[in-house]
């Protein structure tokens, strides 16, 4: 593995035709321009699908700063600035704004590193400052051919070596012969709760277990930073329940943020052929998969039953065709003009991005080109770059900045 700093001037423009540089914000009445739908469901109300495009006048230049890693799939940035980079493998490693890669980090515990398995999401806790605690999710082989996602933590040394006092806090139950839909992302909320994202673990047999409480297949789970179950979460004294659920109903989500004013959680998920999700998980409320949603099989057949059904809530945004979603984050700096707006990095569709929104509703929507392949993960620093990976063989970390 080698550190690179290069410089790519990407000029980026939305997928439609550009016809003009409009003003930040300014909006046409058209979407922009993707494929035709995989069904024929009508959304459940306007703007929930296809919202009209908002072109920004933004260009932007991506700096390519680190390359080699082998599939990358999260960015969590220390204190000092350098970042924690994870790979799917099983790796973990400190990579300065420069571009210098460490050698991996040691303590890490063994990964089910197959299909979409491995070492996934990675964070830093909130109370690093005093107790240096990351925390982190992988699929956890568990013997067989089993696996299931867990989430770990420990304590990053001080030179950011090796992690000791690992303790595993959470693991997905059941275990399942399967290597795809982990899920997953982590997020803290502002009381140090820590919201889990998890897949339905890519199985016809599985998938059904996305409806049963009595799982946590095909859930967001919340829990204490220790593991622990928080005293308000909606299920807990129900004996036919999982005390760590706190939403259900989902297929894979693999993007999450916490609203920048609200405070709520927002996710985004994997559709099947159409129906990638935005999401705002209510404590207790069911999100319809397999039962509801707004895409058909790989094969052309239909999975869901309908795209509506009464006691099961409707994404507040969805995309048909899907944009295959990683992560997602609500822009929170200057140096775009962009706050308060979701970026998202695309791996299907190969693009950074962008909605506009307004309350809880999506009202219009940009697509960057960036020619940089799959965008697995998106974070922003402190000065409000923003930072992706890309997930490839030679994955590589790509800083992004407006271009003058």
């Amino acid at each position: 593995m080698r550190h690179a700093r290069a410089l790519i001037f990407a000029s980026v423009l939305g997928f439609a035709a550009c016809t003009g540089s409009p003003s930040a914000g300014q909006q046409s009445g058209s979407p922009v321009a993707q494929g035709a739908p995989n069904t024929d469901f009508a959304p459940a109300f306007a703007g929930q699908t296809r919202a009209p495009e908002a072109r920004s006048g933004v260009t932007i230049g991506a700096e390519v700063i680190a390359t080699g890693l082998r599939h990358p799939w999260a960015i969590a940035f220390l204190p000092d600035g350098r970042m924690l980079v994870s790979e799917r493998r099983g790796r973990l490693y400190v990579i300065t704004r420069a571009g210098r890669v460490s050698q991996p980090v040691e303590g890490l515990p063994e990964v089910h590193a197959r299909g979409q398995g491995g070492l996934l999401d990675v964070v830093v806790g909130p109370t690093f400052a005093t107790d240096r605690l990351i925390y982190w999710s992988y699929a956890e082989p568990r013997g067989q051919g089993l696996s299931g996602t867990s989430v770990a933590r420990g304590r990053l040394s001080e030179n950011a070596d090796r992690v000791d006092d690992v303790q595993v806090i959470f693991r997905q139950m059941p275990s399942w012969r399967s290597n795809g839909h982990f899920g997953s992302r982590l997020v803290f909320d502002r009381e140090g709760r820590l919201y889990v994202t998890l897949g339905d673990r890519q199985g016809g047999d599985s998938r059904p277990l996305a409806q049963d409480i009595s799982t946590h297949i095909g859930k967001v789970v919340r829990i204490n930073a220790d593991g622990s179950t928080p005293a308000d979460n909606p299920f807990v004294g129900r004996a036919d329940a999982l005390s760590e659920i706190w939403s259900l109903g989902h297929r894979n989500i693999q993007g999450a943020d916490l609203h920048p004013d609200t405070g709520a959680l927002w996710t985004i998920e994997h559709g099947p052929r159409g129906g990638d999700e935005l999401n705002i998980p209510g404590a207790g409320l069911n999100y319809g998969w397999p039962v509801i949603g707004y895409g058909i099989d790989y094969n052309g057949f239909p999975i869901v039953e309908a795209s509506a059904r009464e006691g099961m809530e409707q994404p507040v945004y969805y995309w048909d065709p899907v944009i295959a979603p990683g992560d997602m984050d609500f822009y929170r700096g200057a140096l775009f003009p962009w706050r308060g707006d979701i970026l998202i990095a695309g791996l299907g569709s190969q693009a950074l991005v962008r909605l506009d929104i307004e309350g809880e509703r999506v009202v219009g929507e940009e697509r960057f080109l960036l020619g940089l392949g799959r965008l697995r993960d998106i974070a922003e620093s402190e000065d409000g770059a923003l930072w992706v990976i890309t997930d490839e063989d030679n994955g590589r970390v790509v800083r992004l900045t407006p271009r003058s």
